[in-house]
């Protein structure tokens, strides 16, 4: 069954679309926030705009650490289609609260309301993982978890896109994106309202409220088992990986490149479809089959591309760049190829971990597991925010950056398959079926 043929039936097509609207949702916000606070209220209210950009990320991954683990113990104590649609109408109310905010410019109210969103992304994410497995067969793990992946970045690339040209708009804008949002979030309760049920695996848990007792325990649940933990561990690498790149393309646009915020658009796109195709296609390559061989194909874009990137240098433009001019010359295409192959590689890489994890999770403990997973995520999202800045509190170029992090791939990579030798003996195996098939494919009728 093709991953596309999932889009038909009513054990995915609807959570597919709660996850799309609930990540457009987030994003159309957070761009929405960041530019209202950088270039309205950090005047108003004589604060360092700058510094509150680094606030409000730190307060949306603040409810990862926080609630995780009791996001996975409810995830796994109570039926979680119930739970996700509860979730939704906490986000019309979230949203309504958000539009209060923008109407009264109150930055104490829109942080707030981040905080919040952080929170109910926490709850949706165990929910989101742990029921895929329970509406979906083995063979369609891979193409589900490819699907997701897919409309997780298209909603990251519309949603950026939207919050930045409503807001845009001055004091309409705050009206729009306040609307926006609300809708938003009504579709998406919408939409979770015909997602099936899926039952329960240990109802009879007694929850624990204690969050450090409890976060503790479901890592080193994880931990105790190295078939779900590597994953885990490759996952939350690409975290750092993709937040690296979010967060350097902006500013390598600017230095380096001399382009627009259209051309930072334009690549940022790029890596967003990039990523998109290559978890599609992961579904193909496997045949529908859970298998770690795709991660060290992907693992190797992730080192040579953004190496190409480093040696790609600055093409040496001192005006600013239309993305018409970029388009038309060579040195740029380069750069616009090497970051749709970024994104495509990291595509092969993370749908066959997600799947892994699914998979491998003992039902009972699934959410659990995947909660940790989130935990470990946040906390590499936060380093590699504290590693960038560092680097480029030290004056290192943008293109150095690349190199920093193409050599810090291949060591943690290394280090995840020197750990796990199921990655790289897959992979040959994987390699072998697919010349096997093309020579079959050949043979004379």
């Amino acid at each position: 069954m093709s991953q596309f043929n999932l889009l038909g039936t009513n054990r995915f097509l609807p959570l597919f679309c709660t996850q799309f609207l609930g990540a457009l949702n987030d994003n159309i916000y957070k761009n929405a926030l960041i530019i209202f606070v950088a270039f309205t209220l950090a005047d108003r209210l004589a604060v360092n705009g700058s510094m509150m950009v680094v606030i409000a990320s730190g307060l949306f991954i603040l409810p990862f650490f926080l609630f995780s683990a009791n996001a996975g113990q409810i995830a796994d104590k109570y039926e979680k289609a119930m739970l996700i649609r509860r979730i939704k109408v906490a986000e019309i109310l979230i949203m309504s609260l958000a539009a209060v905010g923008f109407l009264m410019q109150s930055l104490t109210i829109l942080l707030v309301v981040l905080f919040l969103m952080g929170a109910q992304s926490t709850f949706f994410g165990p929910l989101k993982y742990g029921i895929l497995p329970q509406h979906l067969g083995v063979q369609e793990l891979t193409g589900g978890n490819g699907m997701i992946q897919m409309a997780t970045y298209l909603a990251i690339l519309v949603g950026t896109i939207i919050g930045g040209l409503l807001i845009a708009l001055g004091h309409v804008g705050t009206y729009l994106v306040s609307a926006t949002v609300i809708i938003v979030a009504l579709s998406g309760w919408l939409t979770s309202r015909h997602i099936p049920e899926a039952a329960a695996f240990e109802p009879g848990m007694v929850l624990d409220w204690n969050i450090a007792r409890q976060t503790v325990r479901i890592i080193r649940y994880a931990l105790d088992d190295k078939s779900i933990f590597v994953p885990i561990v490759a996952i939350s690498w690409f975290w750092f990986h993709g937040a690296t790149f979010l967060s350097l393309v902006p500013g390598y646009t600017r230095a380096v490149l001399h382009g627009n915020e259209i051309v930072a658009t334009l690549l940022l796109f790029a890596l967003s479809v990039g990523i998109g195709t290559g978890s599609l296609l992961c579904e193909r390559l496997t045949r529908g089959r859970i298998e770690p061989g795709l991660v060290p194909v992907g693992a190797a874009g992730l080192t040579l591309f953004p190496l190409d990137l480093y040696l790609a240098g600055t093409p040496g433009a001192a005006a600013i760049i239309d993305p018409h001019l970029f388009l038309e010359q060579w040195q740029y295409l380069r750069i616009l190829l090497d970051l749709v192959m970024i994104g495509f590689c990291g595509g092969l890489y993370i749908v066959p971990l997600y799947a892994m994890v699914q998979y491998r999770s003992s039902p009972d403990h699934r959410a659990r597991v995947i909660a940790a997973n989130n935990i470990i995520n946040a906390l590499f999202m936060v380093i590699s925010a504290a590693v960038i800045s560092l680097l480029i509190h030290l004056n290192l170029r943008f293109t150095t950056l690349f190199l920093v992090v193409a050599v810090l791939n291949l060591l943690v990579n290394g280090a995840i398959f020197a750990r796990s030798a199921e990655f790289l003996r897959s992979s040959r195996a994987l390699f072998r079926s697919w010349f096997k098939s093309d020579v079959a494919d050949n043979l004379p009728g």
